[in-house]
């Protein structure tokens, strides 16, 4: 019986915490839109700009592909000043042994 009664309590619980934000939403708004200004850009700025206010899938796959291909860019571009500079990163003797 008291088992039956802390189920019975849980599942009044669970059912007024269901229920309760239900009856407290007010008018359903409107719907929000989410643009980026683009009138003063120009050039690759523009066009990113205009892609993230068309399509948010495409600027999103657009992202996830140019963000690895510009991280590469920038690795290779340190190692070769680092190369120019005098760093040697292809030897793995260690200096301080």
């Amino acid at each position: 019986m008291r088992r039956w009664v802390q189920q019975l309590i849980t599942w009044a619980g669970l059912a007024l915490l269901t229920v309760t934000p239900a009856l407290a939403a007010g008018e359903k708004a409107d719907a929000i839109v989410i643009v980026a200004d683009s009138r003063r850009f120009t050039g690759w700025r523009a066009w990113w700009t205009n892609l993230y206010n068309e399509s948010h899938l495409y600027f999103a796959i657009a992202t996830v592909i140019l963000i690895p291909l510009v991280g590469a860019l920038l690795g290779v571009l340190a190692d070769l000043v680092m190369a120019r500079i005098g760093i040697n990163l292809r030897s793995r003797e260690l200096a301080e042994h």
